[in-house]
């Protein structure tokens, strides 16, 4: 059973008595260090030169390379890319995790998957925000705030569930609720969520939809406003309310229809492909192939994006969105 902490469990002076460096100034590094500024907390960023390193200093931070960043902070969280995270500790971000210091990342994929091991004497924990870095920065600045995860892979001083806690009330977590998990949890739910759902198995359906509708003579523009445009109206439900209560608020026949062809579409075959890929995930066989695509290039991955642009619905739906503009 999972356990749930919010505001009353967290003592956010645990945070505000440490300095923290943010390594990292993307969509999700800067709406952390952003947030928890403006929750009093001392932050420095971490971030090579380049446009990161600009826009921290743009927004008032004090901004450094990412090893001095993290020497002159208690806690060192690394907002960086998955597949170059070990690269980058390794090469800038190591020589200075000292013991004493909390080592933190919002994704466990590094950690879990051995790819990076923290010197002992290290704290080593993990607060995931449940949303990019621009809903997270948004909901703060509304007065609310995203639920988030929270786990502890190594605990040096006894003290590693309380840091993290604290981080997390800091960019605005607590304010919503935040979950205690595992490394491996976190991580392996994640990237089969996004494979099998997300980002992979929901794209797929739409275009396959798409292209019957297209290929039994409807014109494109209607078969994208049912199998596209339609999707957020129905995912949004989901997050609101539920399967049930989003089957309450649309109609009988829509309702009647998705549980008469539903399983159908998702059968016994598709769930046993689901299991294949929750497989390679729990093994490892992704990660290590998804970091062998990264140092070489991302070619494929640069390829894929290539293809997927072309796509009939791809030039129909710009010219839709278009359409759609206030005027």
């Amino acid at each position: 059973m999972a356990k749930f902490y919010y505001r009353r469990d967290v003592d956010p002076e645990v945070i505000l008595g440490r300095s923290v460096a943010v390594l990292g100034y993307g969509n999700q590094g800067r709406a952390q260090a952003l947030n928890l500024r403006d929750q009093g907390v001392a932050v420095t960023v971490g971030a090579r030169m380049g446009n990161g390193r600009e826009t921290a200093l743009k927004d008032g931070f004090d901004a450094a390379d990412l090893e001095a960043a993290a020497a002159v902070s208690d806690v060192v969280m690394m907002t960086l890319p998955d597949e170059s995270m070990a690269e980058v500790y390794r090469a800038h971000i190591e020589p200075s995790i000292k013991p004493g210091k909390t080592l933190m990342v919002c994704h466990g994929f590094a950690f879990n998957f051995g790819f990076i091991h923290a010197p002992s004497g290290v704290d080593v924990c993990m607060v995931a925000p449940k949303g990019s870095g621009a809903s997270l920065r948004g909901a703060y600045e509304a007065g609310l705030g995203l639920a988030g995860l929270v786990a502890v892979h190594q605990d040096a001083s006894g003290e590693a569930l309380s840091v993290a806690l604290s981080y997390a009330w800091g960019i605005g977590c607590a304010r919503s609720v935040i979950m205690e998990t595992t490394f491996k949890e976190e991580c392996e739910t994640d990237l089969f969520g996004e494979q099998a759902v997300l980002c992979g198995g929901i794209p797929e359906l739409i275009k396959a939809a798409f292209e019957t509708l297209v290929e039994a003579g409807y014109s494109p523009e209607a078969a994208y406003f049912e199998c596209m445009h339609e999707a957020k109206l129905i995912t949004d439900l989901m997050y609101e309310r539920g399967l049930s209560g989003m089957r309450e608020a649309i109609s009988d026949t829509a309702e009647w229809g998705g549980y008469q062809a539903g399983k159908r579409i998702v059968d016994d075959g598709v769930r046993k492909r689901m299991k294949k890929v929750l497989d390679e995930v729990q093994s490892g066989k992704f990660a290590k192939g998804w970091v062998g695509e990264a140092e070489g290039g991302k070619k494929t991955l640069h390829q894929l994006r290539e293809e997927e642009s072309r796509l009939a619905i791809e030039e129909v739906g710009k010219t839709l969105r278009d359409a759609m503009k206030p005027r």
